[in-house]
């Protein structure tokens, strides 16, 4: 007879995994739908490709369907491709699923149980889970108007500090650091110290001329890393990559899950990075949705803190107005992110749609604005 829980042992969960809040996704365009009876839902709450997957990554899939009775290579034929693409060895690229997926390879691998974590606070969620979920100690500084501090986190660097996380662009703020401010700061960081340094969103941020792509300059204690959900439009897919030092790559490798990604999700990336016009098209998009939503956002009476990736934050006036901007959205059929798990309470971040999308939010945010003015009125 099977036993129930008052009669054996409790099983013992690691206090730091018993505080831990596990990762929320955003809400789905049919929840909503069956929840509010809508006949179209915009979702702008989760960074996804507006304009859907690349037909050369549906292509490759197709074709890799055949041998989906076979295990995969483990990304080999991906890694080399990327090898390829970037004029790098293959020694020096990394594949799994989702970059996050390396970044707990990463976790895993490199830090003791006395070691330090460093980063900024609200950080990347996903980041922010893992790191606390090895256990060790994880310590940030505050932004300094939504920005990396650099100099700051430099300055709070100690000896047990093991691994810095850096976002560039940032998520979920959107904001970014310049070439030259990260050669100062790595100048301060010693050697011994490995930094993250993701790139989840650089593809938007490129034609920047003061974004700095860190593959025009390496490090050996940098491991740079990268996705195909966003700009490839494989978020369902999950598969993420990563440059850095050949010796940093071989101990990844030594932890990393044979199979992974899987076969037919890196026939996708394979196909993908074929297709650099579906690329200019989304960074195309993304471009004329951002402009349309810099200028819309603030006329009602968002403020909004400057982006350099595919979304944007509203900063509101305290956390009880983000929540009631959030509700009242979503009583209108638009899904976006709220932020108070990330550490931003008073902050909702919204994702750049196609062009009837992004109509549709602006339209909704207008009725919401003169709902909450009247709220405003009548409460006084």
């Amino acid at each position: 007879m099977p036993t129930t829980r008052s009669d054996q042992q409790q099983i013992l969960i690691p206090p730091h995994i018993a505080a831990l809040r596990p990762y929320e996704p955003g809400l789905s365009v049919e929840e909503i739908k069956h929840r509010f009876g809508f006949d179209r839902v915009v979702k702008l709450a989760s960074n996804e490709n507006p304009l859907g997957t690349s037909p050369l990554a549906f292509q490759s899939t197709q074709t890799a369907m055949r041998d989906m009775a076979r295990y995969p290579s483990g990304g080999l034929a991906l890694r080399k491709r990327l090898a390829e693409a970037f004029d790098v060895r293959i020694e020096n690229v990394i594949v799994g699923s989702g970059s996050e997926g390396i970044m707990a390879n990463i976790v895993r691998t490199f830090l003791c149980d006395n070691d330090e974590i460093l980063s900024t606070e609200a950080a990347f969620l996903g980041f922010q889970v893992l790191a606390k979920g090895r256990g060790v100690k994880y310590r940030t500084v505050p932004y300094r108007d939504y920005r990396y501090d650099l100099p700051r986190l430099a300055d709070a660097i100690q000896p047990n500090t093991k691994l810095i996380y850096l976002a560039n662009p940032n998520n979920p703020t959107g904001t970014f650091f310049t070439r030259q401010e990260f050669l100062d700061f790595h100048r301060a960081v010693p050697e011994r110290v490995l930094i993250i340094l993701d790139e989840a969103y650089y593809e938007f941020a490129m034609s920047n001329p003061k974004y700095p792509d860190s593959m025009h300059y390496r490090f050996d204690n940098v491991i740079t890393l990268r996705t195909f959900s966003k700009a490839h439009g494989l978020a369902g897919a999950r598969v993420g990559y990563g440059f850095a030092h050949a010796d940093l790559i071989a101990t990844l490798l030594k932890v990393k899950l044979p199979f992974e990604p899987g076969g037919l999700s890196e026939a996708a990336a394979l196909g993908a990075l074929e297709d650099r016009e579906f690329v200019l098209r989304t960074v195309a998009n993304n471009a004329a949705g951002m402009a349309y939503l810099k200028r819309e956002l603030p006329r009602l009476g968002f403020p909004i803190v400057p982006s350099a990736a595919n979304f944007v934050m509203l900063d509101c006036d305290s956390p009880q107005q983000a929540n009631g901007v959030f509700d009242a959205l979503l009583r209108r059929g638009v899904i976006v992110r709220p932020l108070a798990a990330t550490g931003l309470p008073s902050c909702l971040r919204i994702s750049v749609g196609k062009s009837g999308e992004n109509e549709f939010l602006i339209s909704a945010l207008g009725e919401v604005r003169e709902e909450l003015e009247l709220h405003h009125a009548t409460s006084k």
